[in-house]
């Protein structure tokens, strides 16, 4: 698989913005069932299994049954033109003005980065959710946001994580739309999904497809700094200037934010990558209400080459889990008395499914929780109450 990379639109300043609504009809595929039926119980005609050469009455016949077939697809259809009328005027369009690094003598232009993102409502107030890379910058007057409206306006305040990629600014403009918090982990492999944004300066375009798969990790995004990574993939098309953009339910509801996409050449290749909505609220809130990221530590370096060798070995009949290689002294996990060899399988009722997927687990939890664990140890399954510490007391 190409190797995934961010998508940001990249422009320089100046150079003239086309403004093109593009709204995408339903897939056909998934109604064949619907359409076909009618056909199926349709005479032929002159017992001639061919096209043309019908009579006016015959033609007539064929119309009419073309109108029943279009009408069963045009119904379905309505649903997609609803949730892109609901969630159009919640999506912005962003431009950030950065240095280009040259010395000042030779600097011909600056460079600007565009990307899209999504209005939201959060303790009464209004904020944009959008990628730090499609912004690179904490500095509120180097950023522009274009409304559903044209209306251009600044950020009061920006919060970014670079760890998870997401930033959140906050914005004061009057009759603003704001879209609907989803929950991404009621989302399965195979539900229908709307991708919104701007791609290369295209505002307001709408694509349409379903979630691939889940829970990818490990993705080489290049010199990002994005460290925490649990990305749903999508077939809806993705292109640079999305990033930022909201991936939506059927329902309406947010239930990602648009990031990577996997290509050679930076166009759509089927395959993107969003932040599930709750991993990316659970970083948003804590920037909006604290100003910063405080994550949870358990204490315990992982195997990142736990397979099916090892798992045979330590009576596991397949890799799944994470494999402990080391305690930190004084650290949650050693008051715990957890073990150099333990495989970590749940971990607050959730599977574990590899070492990064338990470190994404364990960032995502409030610092002083106390979560459920069930490691594996001597091929007996041990249940163990942790309480989680600061990171940053440790680091």
């Amino acid at each position: 698989m190409p190797s995934p990379r961010l998508s940001p639109d990249r422009k320089s300043l100046g150079l003239p913005l086309a403004a093109v609504l593009l709204i995408c009809s339903a897939v056909i595929g998934t109604f064949f069932a619907a359409l076909t039926a009618d056909a199926q119980t349709a005479k032929p005609f002159g017992g001639v299994e061919r096209y043309g050469r019908l009579t006016a009455e015959e033609r007539v016949e064929l119309q009419e049954t073309l109108n029943r077939q279009v009408d069963v697809l045009q119904r379905q259809a309505e649903v997609v033109k609803t949730v892109a009328k609901l969630i159009g005027p919640t999506v912005v369009f962003i431009r950030t003005q950065i240095d280009d690094g040259l010395p000042d003598e030779t600097r011909h232009q600056y460079v600007e980065e565009a990307g899209s993102g999504v209005i939201v409502e959060l303790n009464k107030k209004h904020y944009v959710l959008t990628n730090y890379h499609v912004i690179k910058t904490v500095s509120p007057k180097k950023i522009k946001i274009t409304l559903d409206d044209g209306r251009l306006i600044s950020p009061k305040k920006v919060w970014v994580d670079t760890d998870t990629d997401i930033a959140v600014l906050e914005i004061i403009a009057s009759n603003l739309v704001t879209a609907p918090i989803g929950d991404s982990d009621e989302m399965e492999i195979g539900d229908f999904v709307l991708a919104v944004g701007s791609p290369f300066g295209l505002s307001h375009s709408v694509t349409y497809g379903i979630i691939s798969a889940k829970g990818r990790r490990n993705l080489d995004l290049g010199n990002t700094g994005v460290r925490l990574q649990n990305f749903m993939q999508t077939d809806a098309a993705i292109n640079p200037g999305n990033s930022g953009g909201p991936l939506i339910n059927l329902h309406g509801k947010v239930i990602g934010i648009n990031t990577a996409i996997a290509s050679n050449s930076g166009g759509n290749y089927g395959i993107g990558f969003a932040i599930p909505i709750n991993m990316y609220m659970s970083t948003a809130r804590q920037l909006v209400n604290h100003g910063k990221v405080v994550r949870a530590y358990l204490g315990v370096k992982l195997d990142s080459n736990f397979g099916p060798a090892m798992a045979v070995e330590v009576g596991l009949p397949r890799p799944i889990g994470a494999r402990i290689t080391h305690i930190t002294s004084k650290s949650p996990a050693a008051a715990a008395d957890l073990r150099v060899n333990d495989v970590i399988l749940r971990f607050r009722d959730v599977i574990v499914e590899d070492d990064a997927h338990l470190v994404n687990l364990v960032s995502c939890v409030p610092i002083g929780s106390k979560v459920s664990v069930v490691i594996f140890r001597d091929r007996e399954h041990l249940n163990i109450e942790i309480a989680l510490a600061d990171r940053s007391d440790f680091e």
